[in-house]
Order: C-alpha cells, then structure tokens, then sequence
C-alpha cells in the first residue's frame, strides 16, 4: 500500500497560486514552499491560461483509453505539445546563430594568423626562421 495522501484544491488557492506564477515567481520556488509538485503547478497555470477561473475547478482528464477531443477539435495536450515545439525550434535557431557566429570568427581567426605551418613546424619554429 501507498502512504501517499490524495490532496484536494479549492478553486480559490489555486487562482492565488497561479496568480502568484503569473506576477513572476518563480515554479520551482512556489512548489517548493507549498509541497505541491511542479508538474500539478504547470497543469494549473496552463489550465488558467487556457480557460481562466473555470479551467481551474475541472477534474484531470479521462483515464488511458478514454481520451477524448476538446472542443476545438485539438487532442489533449496538444497545445502544450505545440507550445513545446515553437520552443525548441527557438532554441535550435539560436543555437544557429552561435555556431554561424562562431564559424565566421574560426574563418578569421585563420586568415589573421596566415597559412597553416608545414608538417612537424609550429608557429614558433616558422617565425623564428624569418
């Protein structure tokens, strides 16, 4: 048997909670104080933005199996997975930047420095034969 206890929510803490989330206080620093795990927090704030108050006086979703369309014809989660997907695509160009950035700069770095030294000379041995 479990000794986990099943914690029920009035409508009233969460919207205080999530309000909280919303003015910029930190997730992991709110879950922390209230011994609510993260991932209830982001179910919370998501179902906030989504349907405001009402999203918050909701049950959790239909077992496995029995998933059903919202009303905007989206499966569940759905926009969490297309909010997900812009952020990492925001990542992968960034992340784009930094390596043309950092190819440009390996580009001029070597037209500064000269010609590659010949097969077993260093730039130390090749300066001082000049």
């Amino acid at each position: 048997m479990s000794n986990h206890r099943v914690r029920l929510f009035s409508t009233a803490f969460k919207e205080d909670v999530v309000r909280r989330l919303e003015s910029g206080e930190a997730l992991a620093a709110v879950s922390k104080e209230l011994g609510i795990a993260r991932k209830l927090l982001y179910e919370w704030r998501w179902a906030w933005r989504r349907h405001g108050a009402a999203g918050l006086n909701r049950r959790r979703g239909p077992k496995k199996g029995l998933r059903r369309k919202m009303a905007t014809g989206d499966p569940p989660g759905a926009a969490l997975a297309k909010a997900r997907i812009e952020e990492l695509e925001r990542l992968v160009g960034r992340q784009q930047l930094d390596l043309d950035f950092f190819r440009k700069a390996l580009r001029l770095a070597d037209a500064l420095q000269g010609p590659a030294p010949a097969r077993g000379e260093t730039n130390c041995s090749r300066s001082s034969k000049i």
